[in-house]
């Protein structure tokens, strides 16, 4: 119990600053950080329990859902199919990125694809290692993904675009909030349908995308109530998410992820430049500033995206449904593509154990 007392406090002490500068995801980063810490010198408990990692699942999936507005996503109109194109070209190219990752010693393939998947970092992190892949890699690629692209932005956007402070934007709020013990009451109830639809269905990463699901059904619908999730059980969810990840880290594993970084990193960047280029294209295709275009299709930061659009005057509802589309594709689909890639290595290691010459072939963690 002290263990844990310790490992509380001391996230609560590291998380209060970070937030304070901005820092994203500011609990999961510091829970991320103090359990590794903790855990490489034998303080930190044993491991977060199933049951806490899947309410958290469950709540990070009710928060995303809630970022689906009717109103956001019709603001894109007859540009729907480019806006799904790009989005749909960019998970080829983060999954072809991971690939690349996966291609390194330490790094298994599907490991390698969700650690680079551009979008829903949280909450490709929480449902990792239940896909079969290794937690503690795609929790530090994904947040140094998250980290790069959002404090290279504000250079990009000067240098590159120009852009100045203007002001003239809104960004798009939610009217009508409920009560925080109705949103409290809907959380349970989604999460708990949400989650057993989830299993029924046989849904990977059940417990995210099953609550993610009902939620955005009933946004769409109309009928969320003015549903909202209240941010002290968001900071909670990010922060169980990291212990997750934290806690369960060695000094083999540091050694591991520490040699696969400077791959990581490149490819990151290499992500960031495709991806801007892609936003080229839709400016061209849209009629939207090439400014836009950027800030539509960043892989990822897209608090910092939001920021950005509302300070340089940017068409803010257009980014924020592009955005969106974008985050809610790379959540669905990832699970998929992960359970094809334990498919594929499964056969290849069964393949490869019938064979004498053949060195075992490595999998997910």
């Amino acid at each position: 119990m002290w263990k844990w007392v310790l490992l509380v406090v001391v996230t609560v002490a590291v998380t209060v600053p970070l937030d304070l500068i901005g820092v994203p995801s500011a609990a999961l980063f510091a829970a991320l950080i103090v359990g590794i810490v903790l855990a490489l010198v034998s303080l930190a408990p044993a491991g977060v329990p199933r049951k806490a990692g899947v309410a958290a699942q469950g709540v990070l999936g009710v928060y995303i859902g809630t970022m689906v507005h009717r109103d956001a996503l019709t603001a894109l109109g007859s540009d729907w199919p480019i806006v799904l194109g790009v989005a749909v070209s960019t998970l080829v190219l983060s999954i072809g990125a991971g690939a690349l990752l996966g291609l390194h010693r330490d790094i298994s393939p599907l490991t390698g694809s969700l650690a680079l998947v551009a979008g829903g970092a949280s909450g490709l992190v929480a449902i990792a290692r239940e896909l079969g892949g290794d937690d503690r890699v795609v929790a530090v690629v994904q947040y140094l993904r998250v980290a790069l692209i959002t404090s290279s932005m504000p250079v990009v956007v000067t240098l590159v675009y120009h852009a100045a402070k203007s002001g003239h934007a809104a960004a798009p709020t939610q009217s009508d909030t409920a009560p925080w013990y109705l949103s409290l009451a809907m959380l349970v109830v989604i999460v708990l349908v949400g989650v057993t639809a989830g299993r029924l269905a046989r849904m990977p990463g059940a417990g995210l995308l099953g609550p993610m699901a009902v939620t955005i059904a009933l946004e769409l619908t109309g009928t969320s109530f003015g549903l909202s999730v209240p941010m002290a059980l968001v900071q909670l969810g990010y922060a169980v998410i990291g212990w997750q990840a934290g806690v369960a880290f060695t000094r083999e594993s540091m050694r591991a992820i520490g040699r696969a970084l400077p791959a990581a990193l490149s490819l990151i960047v290499v992500l960031n430049v495709a991806c801007a280029g892609l936003g080229v294209l839709l400016a061209h295709v849209t009629g939207i500033s090439m400014l836009e275009g950027y800030l539509s299709t960043s892989p990822g930061g897209i608090y910092a995206v939001l920021a950005t659009a509302v300070e340089t005057g940017s068409n803010v509802t257009f980014i924020v449904a592009a955005q969106v589309v974008r985050v809610l594709l790379m959540l669905f689909a990832a699970p998929l593509i992960a359970r094809g890639l334990a498919t594929l290595t499964r056969g290849r290691q069964t393949s490869a154990n019938t064979s004498e010459s053949r060195e075992p072939i490595r999998v997910a963690d």
